[in-house]
């Protein structure tokens, strides 16, 4: 027998070793978190919609677009933009032909604070002390109003993209006009007597449009058209005979029961008239 018979054999064991068992590498991690931040990003903005107004939404998004300056003054400073802002009309992205600033076109002069040209936003800051004005007065907020109550609850004002808005409603047992017809009441007399006493503080133009309730029958003949006309028609006579210019008076519109300003279409508060006066680009 040879020497090597009684030598125990070598075994050599090959141990496979694999990473990342149970958990498979980090690479989970990474999307773990991306998907976290995205669910954090979506609840933020949940929120935010919830909790801010239509006006602080707008806000926001004008401030985000990058159409709309935010503001005509750049800030002076002395780097790479020599005090350009990057939303000076310069800089802003332009289309069509375009022109030279000797003779623009329309559309290019047609840019300034708040897309409008700079007329237009010198307008707008005289429109708006105009509107402060008017509704200091109307509302009587001036030094020494003489506005009664009484009168102040049939009046609501808001400002649009078309101009101050003053908004006169019935109200119960204290209607503008006869039922069914266009003769004025003793309210809307005074309220007419007031409304030009405004009217005759400012140059802008003046549109008046009729609003009435439905009828809560169905008649043959519907009567709310020509109500509603008839009725708008009156108060610009009235404004005309509280020394309104007869030049200031831009349209008169009749809508009927078509804008309800109640869900409820035969509510008295659809019983309205309003008196628009217009911005001067208008």
């Amino acid at each position: 027998m040879s020497a090597q018979a009684n030598v125990a054999p070598v075994i050599i064991k090959k141990k496979k070793v694999v990473g990342g068992d149970g958990h498979h590498g980090g690479a989970w991690k990474v999307a773990y978190a991306d998907f976290v931040t995205a669910m954090m990003a979506f609840f933020l903005l949940m929120w935010l919609l919830n909790a801010t107004t239509e006006k602080q939404r707008k806000g926001l998004a004008d401030y985000f677009s990058p159409s709309i300056p935010i503001s005509r003054v750049s800030g002076g400073g002395e780097g790479d933009f020599g005090g350009e802002s990057v939303f000076a009309e310069d800089t802003l992205p332009q289309n069509g032909t375009g022109a030279t600033s000797y003779r623009t076109t329309e559309s290019r002069e047609s840019r300034g604070q708040m897309g409008v040209s700079d007329k237009g936003a010198d307008g707008n800051e005289k429109d708006a002390a105009a509107f402060k004005k008017l509704e200091d007065t109307l509302l009587g907020r001036a030094g020494e109003s003489t506005v009664s109550e009484a009168l102040k609850r049939h009046i609501v004002t808001r400002v649009t993209d078309e101009g101050l808005v003053v908004e006169i409603f019935d109200l119960e047992n204290a209607p503008l006009f006869a039922k069914g017809t266009d003769e004025p009441s003793q309210v809307m007399r005074d309220l007419a007597d007031l409304l030009g006493s405004a009217g005759r503080i400012v140059e802008n133009g003046i549109a008046v449009e009729g609003h009435t309730r439905s009828e809560p029958i169905t008649l043959a003949t519907n009567p709310v058209w020509d109500l509603s006309t008839a009725r708008a028609n009156r108060v610009r006579l009235m404004l005309q005979g509280a020394q309104v210019p007869a030049a200031q008076m831009q349209r008169v519109t009749g809508h009927a029961d078509r804008e309800p300003a109640l869900s409820n279409p035969m509510a008295i508060r659809n019983n309205r008239l309003e008196v628009i006066f217009l911005r001067s680009d208008k």
